[in-house]
């Protein structure tokens, strides 16, 4: 117990006193935070299975029924398709690439928990571009000692190495997407919000996943399951990183002048709301990257107490399941 009081005393100082993508002490360990990994899709399989069914019924009468019911059942066949259909294309609804503008080599260097790599994800995952993972020690970060860049995200792109995520979605839009804007007013749009995500929505997350002891141990349950710790260092960082983030969280609230910690997260979450003002997305009838950028930050925290009371108290759970059911399943490639 001593030997783990003195690992954390001298390891989480420096944790909670580097940078990551731009934003110090405060978002640090909020990089750390976690992410629900839950999609709900809808396989095309399921559908295609289903077809068949109805189609080998309407055979069926074809071979041995009267002509009304054959009509009947072609018919109930085909508006059932249409509709089995419509719910597939609703949420498979992402944007894949041509082939030929897809990176044949993507791998990204990340925390599971991090905001600002979950963003890239949500990039990466809408538009269904295949990457690996590799999971950095927050503590060691030996995966990354070959670069002079000490933060996540790091995403290698066919040996091009890009970091910070706003810079990394901007370069990979511009290789890939070949984005020819002819509304500025849309794009000042997007800009707007994509900035409002990095100065003043991630800000509002550690306040409240350390909110108190109790959320501060579901906060870190998950990051020592899902991060790269040594047995050792999980019982160290769950214990003393859940105390340690606790006193941080409180000083972060002064430091942005949080006053009430849930009041600034349903508040950040309406402002957004506001925002779409009656639209399904940002970007109209599909997502932008602004859309893109507030489901990644926010999708590790969905499914913590403080995303259940966010989309319990606010308007912000429509808009957050549309943005699953597009975004869709991961399209990272699995070791």
């Amino acid at each position: 117990m001593r030997r783990a009081s003195t690992l954390a005393s001298s390891v989480f100082p420096r944790v909670l006193l580097s940078a990551q993508d731009g934003v110090t002490t405060a978002a640090v360990l909020q990089h750390r935070i976690f992410q629900a990994a839950l999609y709900r899709t809808t396989s095309s399989a399921v559908a295609q299975s289903t077809s068949r069914r109805w189609y080998s019924t309407a055979l069926r009468s074809l071979s041995g029924g009267s002509a009304k019911t054959v009509s009947l059942s072609i018919a109930g066949a085909l508006f059932s398709v249409a509709a089995v259909t419509s719910v597939s294309e609703e949420v498979l609804a992402k944007e894949p690439l041509p082939l030929d503008l897809v990176p044949k080599d993507v791998v990204l260097y990340q925390y599971e928990a991090c905001p600002f790599c979950n963003k890239v994800k949500a990039f990466l995952d809408y538009y269904d571009i295949p990457y690996k993972i590799v999971e950095v020690n927050p503590l060691s970060k030996k995966e990354i000692k070959w670069s002079d860049y000490k933060k996540v995200p790091i995403l290698m792109v066919n040996d091009e190495q890009l970091v910070d995520s706003s810079d990394i979605i901007d370069k990979l839009s511009d290789k890939i997407l070949q984005k020819k804007s002819v509304d500025s007013a849309s794009d000042d749009e997007e800009r707007k919000w994509r900035q409002w995500v990095d100065n003043h929505l991630v800000h509002v997350l550690s306040p409240n996943i350390y909110r108190n002891t109790s959320e501060a141990l579901e906060s870190f349950d998950y990051i020592t399951s899902n991060g790269n710790f040594s047995y050792t260092e999980k019982l160290t960082v769950k214990y003393a990183g859940a105390a340690a983030m606790y006193f941080v969280s409180k000083k972060l609230k002064k430091k942005y002048n949080i006053t009430d910690e849930r009041a600034a997260l349903y508040e950040a979450a309406e402002t957004w709301v506001d925002g779409l003002n009656g639209r399904e997305f940002l970007g109209g009838s599909k997502p932008n990257l602004a859309d893109l950028a507030v489901f990644g930050v926010l999708r590790p925290i969905r499914y913590l107490k403080s995303g259940r009371d966010m989309v319990e108290n606010t308007r912000i759970g429509e808009w957050y399941t549309k943005m699953e059911n597009s975004v869709g399943e991961s399209s990272r490639i699995k070791a």
